[in-house]
């Protein structure tokens, strides 16, 4: 954490070496000032704005370090400061200027921090007036009987997750009656370790008054890519059946379209290294089991993961969306070590 981020927390008044300080260093990165509105005009009522919002967040914010993640706030807060603060207020602008929900799709693969990022855009935005919803791409899974009659018609469909296994028609409703500010909306819930894990519907929750929706999902926003590109596709789509299923998952991605399209802005956490994906689910698994919780061996983890990118492989579909300014409007690089690197929403024209 930076001195002078530590110095506005135990101190009731800015003095000019902290402003000044706090105004270089949100200068400094070119990029994610672009990205996030601050210009040399309004830095001092931006960092004046962030500095006032720090604080009214920061007892929800220790808390949930403490209780869910489990880690020092202090070894957060300049994440908070860098990232997650200026994102919440740029998710309020943009819901200020809507007369309806804003619907935010948050793309990020296993390890990102995309529920991460959820939960704490909800305590900033709750700060800011705004009440969220945290809606899962996995919260729209088929029923696990569903998937068991979608199993028997392709068996190469041996894990919930790729396109196919989610009820479209149930995220269209959800967010078409979120957006026409109906009074209540039914929300569907999945619980993941139903029928031993294979996940099941569980009771949905009914919400109320919804500003902005937080959609997130491994695949959220990704589009169909030309069919060639499988033709010399990288590892592990390596087999004609390898890639005959790649090509077939790329078709149903057609038929999401609707449900992105109701999309206001996506937001892409972007591995720097997609392979750090398969690292970070090893270390998540070997946590479990330390806690005496059940988890899969290294040879299953590869296994599992190798099978999404048979589905969906990160090269050949996120590489090409985050330099897609008319699909993509920020792109938050994600470091081996979980650090966030560089924040852009279009790199090419800065």
């Amino acid at each position: 954490m930076s001195l002078w981020l530590g110095e506005i927390l135990i101190s009731e008044t800015v003095t000019e070496t902290w402003q000044q300080q706090a105004r270089e260093a949100a200068l400094a990165d070119r990029l994610r000032a672009k990205a996030f509105g601050i210009t040399p005009e309004n830095v001092d009522e931006a960092i004046a704005f962030r500095s006032h919002l720090l604080k009214s967040v920061l007892p929800a914010f220790s808390q949930f370090c403490q209780t869910t993640l489990q880690i020092e706030p202090k070894k957060m807060l300049q994440v908070l400061w860098d990232l997650w603060l200026p994102l919440g207020i740029k998710l309020a602008s943009q819901r200020q200027q809507l007369e309806r929900p804003l619907i935010q799709g948050i793309l990020g693969g296993q390890g990102t921090g995309k529920t991460t990022m959820s939960k704490v855009l909800s305590l900033i935005l709750n700060q800011l007036g705004f009440r969220t919803l945290s809606l899962s791409l996995d919260d729209l899974y088929k029923t696990y009987s569903d998937r068991l009659v979608l199993t028997q018609q392709d068996p190469r469909l041996i894990w919930r997750g790729p396109p196919g296994t989610h009820d479209i028609d149930l995220g269209l409703d959800v967010l078409d009656h979120i957006c026409q500010s109906q009074s209540s909306v039914m929300v569907p819930r999945f619980d993941k370790s139903a029928y031993k894990g294979a996940g099941d519907r569980t009771t949905s929750e009914m919400v109320t008054g919804i500003d902005i929706v937080l959609f997130e999902g491994w695949f959220v926003g990704v589009r169909p890519i030309n069919a060639d590109v499988f033709d010399t596709a990288p590892p592990p789509i390596v087999t004609n059946e390898d890639r005959a299923f790649a090509r077939d998952m790329n078709l149903r991605l057609h038929d999401y379209l609707p449900l992105w399209d109701r999309l206001d802005s996506l937001i892409v956490l972007c591995p720097t290294d997609y392979r750090c994906s398969l690292e970070w689910r090893k270390q998540a698994e070997q946590q479990m089991i330390a806690a005496g919780k059940s988890g899969m061996t290294n040879a299953e983890i590869e296994e599992f993961v190798n099978y999404f990118w048979r589905s969906l492989h990160p090269e050949l579909f996120i590489k090409p969306l985050v330099k897609d300014a008319t699909a993509v409007d920020l792109v938050v690089e994600i470091h081996a070590d979980h650090s966030f690197g560089e924040v852009y929403c279009d790199r090419a024209n800065s």
